[in-house]
Parts: structure tokens; sequence; C-alpha cells
């Protein structure tokens, strides 16, 4: 059976938006892309859905969350002054207050929020990379879960390596379906050199996808240059051993092997140009996460300057405990906007648009978690994944000529009617297909009312 999906927009990213347009799905895959009365003819036995004055765009993808953390929604607001407290904050409530299937039910309450927001696709970090994959594979979405690692003292990294490699061989035997697997040594404070450079190599050995938080803060700016500040203090407090390497974070991390083109790095805001350079040079991707770095006052990473170079650069939410939601199209905006009050130009000289943001949370996005050429993008013989946008809003109208514009400054993720992912509609009149919202509503409102009864 085909299906038509309609609306008054199309945007397949890789061309020009289509008036009147639509889509064919059959099997899972796009099989046309055009215009409506094209392809009204061409699939005369389709089943028709009109969403009339709407845009229907390539699903939208999340580079960089969390979802273990959506319990955590205005938990650590009072710490977000200092970054050190909100993370030792964050890992004690995770890790001593929050059971296994805490977890699970955060991070499936994260994926029911990103599929109501547009979202198909998620590159999702985590300490118990089991429960994610669990919680996206039964939203029916789309994404890569990478599991993190550990360990600044270089004393005990080949007793953290093979816990990790224990967890990744474990999960990996059931992986399967839309949801892949990777690895993500946390960050160049907490994860030692020879830590890196083992799970650089293993990643590229078994074909893994990688993520390092990184260049994200002040605070690890000061660790790396100068050995000193918070992240420094904590560990002379733990009687670890640190030597500055006296270089950025993303100069440390090519150096160590770990910079490649299976490698993300999430934030990137202390990048200089010598940095940008070197991520395009690696052909290196990035996670840019604008909300949660100026929540943080961790300031605002190169955006044009990276798309200057050439780096793929996809958008990212962060976790809800930083950011408050799930929603790219308001990171899009954001991104944009900050873009210009910074005064930054792209290769042409123009400033960044509406198209650049879109495309960065759609097309860009899918190529930076590994799946190009199967996402990301409205064209015959991709993976169905696509979403539908209401334009009828009084917010939105008129739309004009321009649908990328009312989608990225004029729209938000509430204005979703359907989320559609290998041609399965996950999300639709207004709710999830797939899982039990009540049930996980009610079960996540229940952990968060015994984090808030917790003293850390």
């Amino acid at each position: 059976m085909t299906t038509l999906y309609c609306a008054n927009w199309v945007l397949p990213i890789t061309s020009a938006p289509v008036r009147d347009g639509a889509v064919a799905v059959r099997g899972g895959q796009l099989v046309g892309v055009g215009r409506r009365d094209e392809l009204t003819r061409r699939f005369p036995a389709a089943r028709l859905n009109d969403f009339g004055e709407a845009a229907l765009l390539p699903g939208l993808v999340n580079c960089h969350s969390h979802l273990e953390l959506t319990a955590m929604r205005g938990f650590l607001e009072r710490e977000e002054g200092d970054f050190s407290a909100w993370l030792r904050k964050l890992t004690v409530a995770r890790n001593e207050w929050m059971t296994a299937e805490d977890r699970y039910v955060s991070a499936a309450w994260g994926a029911v929020e990103a599929a109501r927001a547009g979202v198909t696709c998620v590159g999702d970090a985590s300490d118990t990379a089991a429960h994610c994959l669990r919680a996206l594979s039964r939203a029916g979405l789309r994404g890569v879960v990478y599991q993190e690692v550990f360990g600044p003292d270089a004393r005990t990294s080949g007793e953290q390596f093979a816990k990790l490699r224990e967890k990744v061989e474990r999960e990996r035997a059931g992986e399967g379906g839309l949801v892949a697997l990777g690895v993500s040594p946390h960050s160049p404070y907490s994860v030692s050199a020879p830590l890196f450079e083992a799970v650089a190599r293993y990643a590229a050995a078994e074909n893994l996808p990688l993520m390092v938080h990184a260049a994200e803060s002040e605070a690890e700016e000061q660790f790396m240059r100068e050995g000193r500040g918070p992240f420094a203090e904590g560990l002379r407090r733990r009687g670890i051993e640190w030597s500055a390497p006296g270089v950025s974070s993303i100069q440390y991390l090519s150096r160590l092997g770990v910079a490649g083109p299976r490698t993300l790095l999430a934030h990137c805001v202390r990048a200089d140009d010598a940095d940008v350079a070197t991520l395009a040079e690696a052909c290196t991707r990035v996670a840019h996460c604008p909300k949660s770095n100026a929540k943080f006052g961790h300031g605002r990473a190169p955006f044009a300057a990276f798309l200057r170079a050439g780096v793929l650069t996809g958008l990212g939410s962060d976790s809800v405990a930083s950011n408050n939601t799930c929603d790219l199209l308001e990171e899009a905006r954001f991104a944009a906007l900050a873009s210009r009050a910074a005064g930054e130009r792209l290769a042409d000289g123009r400033m960044m648009s509406a198209e650049d943001a879109l495309r960065a949370a759609t097309l860009a996005g899918a190529w930076a978690l590994g799946f190009g050429g199967l996402a990301g993008a409205l064209e015959e013989g991709l993976q169905a994944d696509l979403c539908v946008f209401s334009l009828a809003g009084a917010h939105q109208t008129p739309v004009h000529d321009d649908p990328a514009a009312a989608l990225v400054f004029a729209s938000s993720g509430r204005d979703a009617l359907l989320t559609v992912v290998a041609g399965r509609e996950v999300f639709r009149d207004g709710r999830l297909t797939t899982v039990d919202e009540e049930e996980l509503r009610a079960r996540v409102k229940d952990i968060a009312r015994r984090l808030d009864g917790v003293k850390i």
C-alpha cells in the first residue's frame, strides 16, 4: 500500500520547497516527492493524507541529548552558576537516587517529548545505554546511543576500558532495528589520556561511532591549558595527578587520535580558528547545542565558522536538565539568531538564514550521526523519516512564500502534527501511537517527587 502525505508546502531540504506538494511512502521508503497533482497521477490508488495549511519536511534530528536525565527537568536550576557543582549533583542523583527502571522511564519520557516535536532521530549519550536503547526502540525512533565511560585516573584506564567493552559487547548482542550503539569517552576532564586512546582504537576496530563532550566551558579550558580551576581541584582532592597539555581540548583530542569522520564532538564553544581548521581537516562532526550553552553561561560556539570551513554541524538540545525542552525548531531559531547577534557571516557574506538552520536540524544532523544517505532529506529511495508542522496558527500567519522562515522563526515543536519514522506513524492526532503516554507521565512525576525529597 502506498500512502500520500500532502501539505501546502513540502521542504525536501536538498532542493527548493514545493508548493502544494506531497510525498509517497511505501514499505518504509520514499517512493515519490513532488507536486501533489503529479503524485496523485503516479499513485492513483494511494491512501491520501492531506494536512492542508502545513509544512512537510524530513524528520528533525537531535544530535546530542541525555534522555535518561529527562526526570531532572528543572531539578538543577540553582546549581547552574557553578558547572562543576551542577555535574556533582546530577551524578549523585542519577547514580544513587534513580533505579535502573527510573532511568528507563526518564529516557522513555524524553523519547515521547522528542516524537511529539517532530524529532525522528536522536544521538543520545548515556551512562546506562541499555535503558536508552530500549526507550528509543519502543517509541519507534531512529538513533545512536553512545555508552559513556568515565575515568580520569590513568592508573585505572585498563579497568575502566574493560568495563566499557563488556557493556558494549552485551548491548551489541541485542542491537538491531533503527537504533545503533556507540561509545562516548565523556570529556577531557573526566577521562584520562590512556583511556581516550584505548576507546578510540576500540571504536575504530569495531566500527563504532564515537562522541565526546569537548571545549564546552571556561572551566574546561582552564583545566586543559593551565591545569587549574574546579576540574583540576576536584582531581587533586581525589589524589589524581593531572599535567595540563597546554593546548585546547580539540587539539588534545586530535593528538590522542580521537578526531575523525566517525567522531562527534558536542558543544565546541571554546573553538578558535586553529581548532576549526583541525575539525575540518579530520572531518570531525559537531553537535551544536546553543540553548544549553547559553543557559549555563558557557558562551556561543562559532556556528558560522564551522559552516564556512565545511565542518559537518548538526543541532542538539543537550539534556532537558540543562535546556528544559527538546525542541529542534526552537534550537534552530536560537542558533540562527545568536549567530546573527554576534555578527557572524557565512562564506558568501550573508547572515545565517532559516534554510541554513533547518539544514542543520535535518540533513546535516543525519550525516553527523552516521545516517547520511538514509535519512535527513526527502528524496526517492531514502527512508521515510518525515514530520508535518501546522502553519495555520495566529503566530505563523501569513506565511508568504517562505515556509522555512515560518518554521524556524515563527514555529515550535508544539505545532507538530505528524512524526513518521521509516514509514511508521509514531505521533499523530496529538498522541503517540507506540507507547502509553499517561502511564509514563505518572511514573516520571513519581520519580520527580522522590528526587525533590532528596537533600544533596
